[in-house]
């Protein structure tokens, strides 16, 4: 039941399009050559694979802070947020979480609190790896005032191959951590910049789950976090 419950995964809704066009396609495919009926089927399946939406189990407790994506965390450093989000000039930790073809796309929110700043600025779609696309590519911010009044920002960055953001709040919208707020199509990133008084819980190279990996935690005085290969 479990495995079967795993494969039967609800589908976001950017993906019904797509998943249309691929089936039509697949079925042309056949029609014209069975040989490529095939390998159209197999992209038709992993079109589904991709935009799968699966049910997540968050924490709820005040001043935690969310991972936004599943990913493997790219980046932990100071940073200035993006200009948009009116959040001042001085450096804050950011956390960037990089999406590969292969992970969930659909984000989550970190934070439970109010939009203070939603703000869209198109850009270029140069690696969603590289330091330079938090300032160069296409992006989706959003500030977050909580109920303390931090204020945390999560940016949804397109990659490579990204070519369209969705986001599902508005300012003013009152949001809960966990809560499902956009996604960004086939490869991107997201960066979380936490409150200055905040310490991330979380290294390079470790693994995210979309609303259920704990990145922060407002009440916590630890220090930077180590990581090592085991």
């Amino acid at each position: 039941m479990d495995a079967l419950k795993s494969l039967l995964v609800p589908i976001h809704r950017e993906g019904y399009r797509f998943l249309a066009v691929f089936a039509v396609i697949t079925l042309v495919m056949f029609y014209v050559f069975e040989p490529l009926g095939w390998v159209a089927l197999m992209l038709t399946v992993w079109c589904a694979y991709f935009f799968r939406d699966p049910e997540r189990v968050s924490p709820v407790r005040d001043g935690l802070v969310l991972s936004p994506a599943d990913g493997v965390i790219q980046m932990v450093e100071p940073a200035v947020p993006p200009a948009e989000l009116d959040l001042g000039d001085a450096p804050r930790p950011r956390i960037s979480v990089f999406m590969n073809v292969f992970d969930v796309h659909v984000n989550r929110v970190p934070v439970d609190g109010t939009v203070t700043q939603a703000s869209y600025r198109p850009g270029k779609f140069v690696n969603a790896a590289l330091d330079k696309a938090s300032d160069d590519n296409e992006r989706q911010a959003l500030a977050i005032r909580m109920a303390d009044e931090r204020k945390v920002a999560v940016v949804q960055i397109a990659g490579l191959i990204a070519r369209r953001i969705v986001c599902d709040v508005a300012e003013g919208d009152r949001v809960q951590a966990g809560a499902r707020f956009g996604m960004i199509r086939f490869g991107s990133r997201v960066d979380v910049y936490l409150d200055s008084g905040m310490s991330p819980l979380v290294v390079a190279g470790q693994r995210t789950v979309a609303g259920e990996t704990v990145i922060a935690d407002a009440r916590s005085r630890e220090g930077p976090r180590r990581g090592e290969v085991r």
